[in-house]
């Protein structure tokens, strides 16, 4: 992974180099001893899901767990083709699988449309490849998983008109792929934005990120996130 240079100066980009790819201590010094892998929600099977993959999963998680309609998020791998990956060989590029999302949300409230608009105009940058920020490798590609022919449309249709409308000035290079399977993360991972506010990764990437999406999507924000 290598650095990039933020407002916080030369010293920020020094410990961010080692934030997102230690992946047996965190910043607490958690890691080892929190190894096992998390389950998915015990309910699950009462939402509709969706899965995204965009750079470092303590990003993403923490924009989509703030949207009126999203009940749970798990973060994980998704993408590849080994079994039972885990955060030491998916973050050090070891395996084909991507960092990950799997959100849980009531189809009622959010739309698959509205979390997908939201998943390429203020989670992360779509026109990255194979890179998001400071974190570079396959791991942190672009990816948007469907589980049907109209989740696939939707996808489509996004990418289509951001594109016509030149909202970016790179190209858009997301894989569109069939979902098979999510793996969790580790227990540690799950939940880390909140419980982590010191962390200079969370500080300068994960936090600018929110913020983005809070200022940009303030209508679709839970009662507790509404300023």
């Amino acid at each position: 992974m290598k650095s990039r240079t933020t407002n916080l100066g030369f010293t920020l980009s020094i410990l961010l180099l080692a934030a997102c790819t230690t992946g047996s201590v965190d910043s607490n010094g958690q890691g080892e001893k929190e190894s096992e892998m998390a389950g998915l929600p015990a309910n699950a099977e009462k939402y509709a899901v969706a899965t995204v993959a965009g750079g470092c999963f303590w990003c993403t998680e923490a924009v989509f767990e703030r949207i009126k309609g999203v009940e749970y998020v798990v973060s994980g791998y998704a993408g590849g083709s080994e079994s039972n990956p885990t955060y030491e060989g998916v973050s050090a590029g070891r395996t084909s699988h991507a960092e990950a999302i799997q959100i849980y949300y009531d189809s009622k409230t959010v739309s698959f449309e509205t979390l997908m608009h939201v998943f390429f105009t203020a989670a992360h940058d779509p026109t990255q490849l194979n890179r998001q920020g400071p974190d570079t490798g396959t791991q942190y590609r672009s990816m948007a998983f469907y589980r049907s022919d109209s989740e696939k449309t939707a996808i489509d249709t996004e990418i289509a008109k951001l594109q016509k409308e030149d909202v970016y000035q790179a190209p858009i290079v997301t894989q569109v792929v069939a979902f098979d399977k999510f793996y969790t993360a580790e227990n540690y991972h799950q939940d880390y934005y909140p419980s982590h506010q010191s962390n200079p990764y969370i500080i300068g990437v994960t936090r600018p990120k929110v913020e983005k999406f809070e200022k940009k999507f303030s209508e679709l924000l839970k009662d507790e996130y509404a300023n």
